[in-house]
C-alpha cells in the first residue's frame, strides 16, 4: 500500500525526522489559507501516487497567498501519468544548498533491511542507478541487530554531509530505520534529503511503501489508504478475500494458490497469450467467491476469455464445478471459460462441467493453449 507525501510524512514527523510538513488543500481556496497561515513563500505539490510530478507541472513554487491559490488552480484537476490531482500539499519553501537521497528497501535478494543512499537527490533513483551507479551506496542491515551508529556515519562520509550534522543525519537515519520496521514497510525514501543554506538538515519528501499483509496490525495506517488512486477491481478484490492485481492482457485468469497462478501466467505467455491478472481464489472456492472473482476479472473490458486452473487439495472438484457453473449463470457479461479442475473428486467435476458445455482441459498447457484460441489468437 503506497502512501501520499503528507501521510509518510506525518509519520516520519513521529519518529523525529525533521521535516517542513505543511498542510493539504482540495480546492485553491484552502490553498490560499494554507499558504496564508504558513507565511512567506510555499511549495505547491501535487498529492499523486507516482513519481516525476515535477516534470508533469505538479510541483510550483508560490512568493505569496494569491500565488499558492493560483498555482494550486492550475495543479488540482491536472492529468499525472492517468490520475487526476484532487489534493495539493502546500508546505514552507527552503533554500537548499545540497540534495541527498536516503532511502531503506526490504531487500528479498539480501534477506536484508538495506539502505540506499546517494548524494544526487532530487532526481528519480531509477535514474541514477542507470546513469551512474557507482553514485548510489547499496548496504544491507543485520537482520536482528539493525541499524547500528558506525553504519549512520559510513552513509553520512559517503553522501559527504558536512561534519557539523553528522549527528543530525544520525538521527535522521533512526528516525527512518524506526518509521520502517515500525509500519512494517517495504520501502520508505527521503528524496531530496537537503541541507538548507542556513545549515538544516530537512526531509522536503518522503514515501513510504507498505506491506498490505502486516496492515491488520496497523489500522492506523490502513485509515491512510487513498481509495481514489487504486484499481476499483483491486478494491472489490481486497473486500472479497481475493489476491489480485490487475496486469495488460486479455486473458483472465481464476487460480487457487499463488504459485500455481504464477506458473498459469507463465504458461499462458508461453502458448502466445497474455494475462489480464493475477489471480488467486484461495481455498474453498465456493459460488459466491466464485462469482466475486468472475465480476472482478470481467471488470476489465479487455478480457476475453478466462482460464480457470484449480488443483483440489481439500477443496473438493464436484463442489469448485457447481460454484464455477452457478457464478456463470448470474454473470451479466459471457466471455468463453476454460475449466481444468485436477485432484480431489475431478472425475465427478468433469460431467458438471461437460453439461455446462464450458470447455475443459486436461493438461495446464492444454488449458492455455485453449483460452489463447477463445481469446482470438496469440497477442
Amino acid at each position: 500500500m503506497k502512501l501520499q507525501e503528507y501521510r509518510s510524512k506525518e509519520i516520519l514527523d513521529r519518529h523525529g525526522v525533521p521535516l517542513l510538513a505543511g498542510r493539504t488543500a482540495t480546492t485553491p481556496e484552502e490553498a490560499r489559507a494554507a499558504a496564508e497561515e504558513i507565511g512567506g513563500p510555499v511549495v505547491v505539490k501535487a498529492q499523486v501516487l507516482v513519481g516525476g510530478r515535477g516534470k508533469a507541472g505538479g510541483v510550483k513554487l508560490a512568493s505569496d497567498p494569491d500565488e499558492a491559490e493560483q498555482k494550486a488552480r492550475e495543479i488540482i484537476g491536472l492529468d499525472i501519468k492517468g490520475i487526476t490531482v484532487r489534493t495539493v500539499l502546500v508546505a514552507p519553501a527552503a533554500e537548499i544548498a545540497h540534495e541527498y537521497y536516503l532511502g531503506l528497501i526490504l531487500d528479498r535478494a539480501a534477506k536484508a533491511i538495506t539502505v540506499i543512499a546517494s548524494a544526487e537527490g532530487g532526481v528519480e533513483i531509477e535514474e541514477t542507478a542507470r546513469t551512474n551507479p557507482d553514485a548510489i551506496l547499496r548496504l544491507p542491515l543485520h537482520p536482528l541487530i539493525g541499524l547500528q551508529e558506525h553504519q549512520s556515519r559510513r552513509v553520512a562520509f559517503f553522501l559527504g554531509i558536512p561534519a557539523d550534522l553528522r549527528k543530525d543525519f544520525g538521527r535522521v537515519m533512526r528516525g527512518l530505520f524506526d518509521a520502517f520496521v515500525q509500519s512494517d514497510a517495504d520501502l520508505a525514501e527521503i528524496n531530496p534529503l537537503v541541507v538548507t543554506d542556513d545549515g538544516r538538515l530537512l526531509a522536503l519528501d518522503a514515501k513510504i511503501v507498505l506491506d498490505d499483509s502486516a496492515l491488520p496490525r496497523h489500522p492506523d495506517l490502513e485509515a491512510m489508504r487513498d481509495l481514489n488512486e487504486e484499481e476499483p477491481s483491486e478494491i472489490a478484490a481486497r473486500e472479497a478475500g481475493i489476491s489480485f492485481i490487475k496486469l495488460d492482457g486479455n486473458i483472465g485468469c481464476m487460480v487457487n494458490g499463488a504459485g500455481l497462478a504464477m506458473t498459469t501466467m507463465d504458461l499462458v505467455k508461453l502458448a502466445g497469450g497474455e494475462p489480464a491478472n493475477f489471480l488467486d481464489i484461495g481455498g474453498g472456492a465456493k459460488a459466491d467467491k466464485v462469482t466475486a472473482a468472475f465480476r472482478i476479472i470481467l471488470d476489465d473490458p479487455n478480457v476475453k476469455a478466462i482460464l480457470i486452473n484449480i488443483f483440489g487439495g481439500i477443496t473438493r472438484g464436484d463442489e469448485v464445478a457447481r460454484g464455477i457453473v452457478e457464478a456463470r449463470s448470474q454473470l451479466e457479461r459471457e466471455v468463453p471459460m476454460v475449466v481444468r479442475i485436477v485432484g480431489t473428486n475431478e472425475a465427478e467435476a468433469k460431467p458438471i462441467l461437460a453439461e455446462a458445455q464450458l470447455i475443459t482441459a486436461d493438461s495446464l498447457d492444454d488449458a492455455a493453449a485453449k483460452a489463447v484460441a477463445a481469446a482470438g489468437g496469440a497477442a
